[in-house]
């Protein structure tokens, strides 16, 4: 199913592919879509040398570039919004926990279905971690799934709550700080044109007043602003987003939005740089993420503030030129709740959890299977379980980390079954893009974006 060697891949893709001097031409499109790019991404995902997974995420890198498929900043459509020349649709974000290359597939079938322009491609720095995802592989696995579908245009893969951990900030911020900068650079060097800073977790609600609440995180997300400026490849504007309340914390208010974006703004001031600052402004407005599972295993039901919400957008655009507010741990919502979203001109919603309980949960998935990862959960995170949880809560909440270890029994799940599981998902990726509003609106999004070719290094194992 992969490949082992360096010459071994060359050989495998000559009939589909050209390259020459970094240069990669498709020469067989039928046959890299129907197989070659199967064994490409499992190759670029579980080959067992470096130097091979390099060559192979490389390879299916720049054959997307031949095709037209290229990684994107979503930075001109936000800029629009925040001029309110474009309005009346929410971008969903989805974070692929697991079978990236098969779930990045059903998302783009229901992509190209409903003709839908933006959706975001994301993980978090916390998702890197315990699904094994680092962000070269996961950009290699997205594009290989746009090459297997016939999509064309921009990917937007973005960082997801790259976040300043609390603790290990007051042990050592500099060591903490330092490791998401670190994040930051490799997630551009692979691709990711989109960062979510979350620096929320280092709002004092302690101080008196909304200004020195937010006042390390607002410094600090200036600065990792800078890095991101700093880093970016030439013709891209990064889109950042920045975060003034923690996801599951209390409900944010205008006068924190406030606080944040002029304290932001002196910051980069005081830089003496003019550099362009976030583009969107992530809120707590009820939400936990994943949701909070009750005894049997189910989801409690949670009311959203959407008047905050629709006030925080209409002050985020307005006031400050931003797409508008963006919606976290929304996923185990009821259906009937996604329409509110575009109404009230929320930006972006951040999906996750629910197309993990969809895997989990469909009767394709091997119950034999589930009942390893469970049991794997049981042995090797029972510091995690509390005494008041049952079983179905400490699996609810627990679940989401046997991804990793567990990556190559999954990918290597049969043919019909991973089909299955990708219908499942299809129909909801479908339901939810007319809820959001996004579909017919690839033609918006063509009209407002021109995606760019970044130049990306040949390995030195292709050229020797």
């Amino acid at each position: 199913m992969r490949y082992d060697r360096v010459d071994a891949l060359k050989e495998g893709v000559r009939d589909s592919l050209a390259i020459d001097a970094g240069e990669v031409r498709v020469l067989d499109e039928q046959r890299l879509r129907d197989a070659e790019i199967v064994r490409l991404v499992h190759t670029a995902v579980f080959g067992t040398d470096t130097v091979v997974r390099q060559a192979a995420r490389w390879l299916i890198r720049r054959a997307g570039a031949a095709l037209g498929i290229f990684p994107s900043s979503i930075q001109p459509l936000y800029e629009a919004m925040g001029r309110e020349a474009v309005s009346g649709f929410t971008v969903p974000a989805i974070n692929i926990r697991a079978l990236t290359f098969d779930v990045a597939q059903a998302v783009l079938r229901a992509t190209l279905a409903g003709q839908v322009g933006p959706v975001l491609f994301e993980i978090a720095r916390s998702e890197i971690d315990y699904t094994r995802q680092r962000p070269e592989e996961y950009t290699a696995a997205v594009t290989a799934a746009a090459i297997r579908t016939g999509y064309r245009g921009p990917l937007f893969l973005q960082g997801d709550h790259f976040q300043v951990n609390a603790k290990k900030y007051a042990q050592d911020p500099a060591a903490e700080v330092r490791a998401v900068k670190d994040l930051i650079w490799e997630a551009i060097e692979g691709g990711f044109y989109n960062i979510d800073i979350d620096t929320s977790t280092l709002v004092d609600l302690s101080q008196a007043t909304p200004a020195r609440q937010q006042a390390t995180n607002y410094t600090l997300a200036a600065e990792l602003t800078t890095v991101i400026r700093d880093l970016e490849p030439a013709g891209i504007t990064i889109s950042v987003g920045g975060e003034i309340g923690e996801v599951g914390g209390k409900n944010s208010t205008v006068e924190e939005l406030r606080a944040f974006m002029d304290g932001y703004r002196a910051v980069l001031r005081e830089a003496g740089t003019d550099l362009a600052g976030i583009s969107k402004i992530s809120v707590q407005t009820g939400t936990a993420h994943g949701g909070v599972p009750l005894a049997d295993g189910s989801v409690a039901k949670v009311k959203i503030d959407f008047d905050t919400l629709a006030e925080l957008s209409r002050a985020a655009r307005r006031e400050y030129g931003l797409a508008g507010a963006v919606q976290h741990g929304a996923s185990t919502l009821p259906d009937e709740a996604f329409d509110r979203f575009p109404a009230v001109g929320t930006a972006e919603i951040h999906l996750a959890t629910g197309f993990q309980n969809i895997l989990y949960d469909s009767r394709h998935f091997p119950g034999a299977l589930r009942d390893r990862i469970y049991g794997y959960l049981k042995a090797e995170l029972a510091s995690e379980r509390k005494e008041t949880d049952t079983d179905a809560q400490f699996f609810y909440k627990t679940r989401k980390k046997g991804f990793g270890p567990f990556k190559k029994d999954l990918w290597d799940l049969p043919e019909a079954v991973r089909q299955a599981l990708g219908e499942e998902l299809e129909r909801q990726f479908a339901f939810l893009f007319g809820k959001l509003r996004v579909t017919d609106t690839r033609a918006l999004l063509d009209r407002t974006l021109r995606p760019v070719d970044v130049p990306t290094g040949v390995p030195a194992a292709w050229r020797a």
